[in-house]
């Protein structure tokens, strides 16, 4: 018997978007719909068997020719930028809506933890709800029995248990989401990245059960996550999607290199105008680009050498502006965090900027391994939030330098962040004296 438990053929998911053309407040007739349903029929007495779009909308394609198959035991990354159809084929593998064309054929029951409360009853208790969502998947009362104090337990809700699930935190919600679905032994658990919303600690304990099911338990897991850490060491396979069709199918390394690369270019193309931010407006990033030591703006930067980031603002209103600060961190490829570094950390605040201007950070001695690093934004002003773009305002590329001054080169695997040190060799292989009284 083939070990295939997924098996998805020209998959495609077509939505109709529609326009709204018409003012807010204006209405129909009686006239204007029985006109509209006469060209309506009209059109399908025409066109017999075709679907009609009309003028103010138009189709789109969510997935498009998607095929691929799983294996039983597999964990398969699903990757790909926001809008590339992740969610989509997942809701369709769950069957909670269908596809345009194609078909998929799975093998075994399937649990799906897609958003936060999926298949919960919001007015009813915790312990009612794992009844209830252990029936949504299939489960007998008394399977449900045999697990319960073990989902409890995970879920760590034991005190909260005969309260309204309505009355949870978000946190608290994917706690019994993830408990639930992980403990019912599904043949196919199905994750879109809800695990964000937990704090870390239980990140990790359900990124440990997601391995325990998988590598002991032999079941497969479809695991949606930005979190490029995670996919790397939970994931056999990583599948890329891009606009709904498949562009890499492939090993977690290979999977990843290709999304960063289609992410940088979409970075790299994008303004930082187009992001979505927050914060008052009182003063905003309109640029951010990287200088040498001579003033020159530089696409790559050296291990070692000096350079200076450069944040152009600009000021949208006349009311006095104290203590600005600025922010930035810098990330990884795979998106953790190597520092986040404030104006005020230094006692440095601005006060009275220009409507227009520039705002510099010298950094000397770069300490950055080869690689590219991304670059986030916030501003403060008065300790208030004036603006924070949501993305990389832009990155950074290093190549390797004489960072160590005697014209090495490091070891490859290093990592992010290169350290001098001063290194010194002590004899411990002859006894110490030892001080007493009349040495001293």
């Amino acid at each position: 018997m083939s070990d295939t438990v997924i098996q998805v053929e020209n998959l495609g998911k077509k939505y109709i978007i529609g326009q709204q053309q018409e003012s807010s407040y204006s209405y129909k007739a009686l006239r204007d719909v029985l006109a509209d349903s006469a060209k309506s029929l009209g059109r399908r007495l025409r066109h017999p068997g075709k679907p009609f779009v009309s003028s103010n909308q138009e189709e789109f394609w969510a997935l498009k020719e998607l095929s691929f198959e799983i294996k039983q035991g597999e964990v398969v990354g699903i990757i790909g930028r926001n809008g590339a159809g992740k969610s989509t084929l997942l809701k369709i593998l769950s069957r909670i809506t269908e596809p345009t064309t194609g078909r998929i054929r799975l093998r075994g029951r399937v649990a799906s933890l897609l958003e936060v409360g999926t298949g919960f009853h919001p007015e009813l208790t915790g312990r009612e709800n794992i009844f209830l969502n252990g029936a949504i998947l299939g489960m007998s009362r008394v399977e449900i029995n045999r697990k319960f104090d073990k989902i409890v337990e995970f879920a760590e809700i034991a005190k909260f248990l005969d309260t309204p699930v309505k009355r949870y935190s978000s946190g608290m919600y994917v706690r019994l989401a993830f408990a639930v679905a992980a403990h019912l032994e599904p043949e196919i658990l199905v994750i879109d990245e809800v695990l964000a919303v937990g704090d870390v600690a239980f990140q990790k304990k359900c990124l440990g059960k997601i391995e325990n099911i998988a590598r002991r338990e032999q079941r497969t897991v479809l695991f949606v996550s930005h979190q490029m850490a995670a996919i790397k060491s939970l994931c056999s396979r990583v599948i890329v999607l891009d606009s709904g069709q498949l562009k890499i199918d492939n090993s977690p390394q290979a999977g990843i290199n290709f999304y960063l690369k289609n992410l940088e270019t979409v970075v790299n193309r994008q303004a930082i105008s187009a992001l979505r931010r927050t914060g008052t407006g009182a003063l905003k990033l309109i640029d951010f680009w990287v200088e040498d030591s001579s003033s020159e703006s530089i696409g790559t930067v050296v291990s070692g050498s000096d350079i200076t980031l450069k944040f152009s603002y600009y000021r949208n209103t006349i009311a006095p502006l104290n203590k600005v600060v600025l922010g930035f961190s810098l990330h990884t490829s795979l998106g953790d965090i190597l520092s986040i570094v404030y104006s005020d950390y230094m006692g440095v605040s601005f006060s009275n900027l220009s409507t227009k201007g520039e705002i510099s950070c010298q950094i000397k001695d770069l300490n950055l391994s080869k690689g590219r690093y991304y670059v986030g934004v916030r501003i403060l002003v008065n300790q208030v939030e004036a603006d924070w773009p949501r993305g990389y305002v832009g990155f950074i590329d290093v190549e390797d330098g004489n960072f160590y001054a005697e014209g090495r080169t490091p070891h490859s695997g290093i990592g992010p962040i290169l350290i001098r040190g001063k290194w010194q060799a002590t004899d411990t292989s002859k006894p110490q004296k030892l001080l007493t009284k009349n040495d001293s």
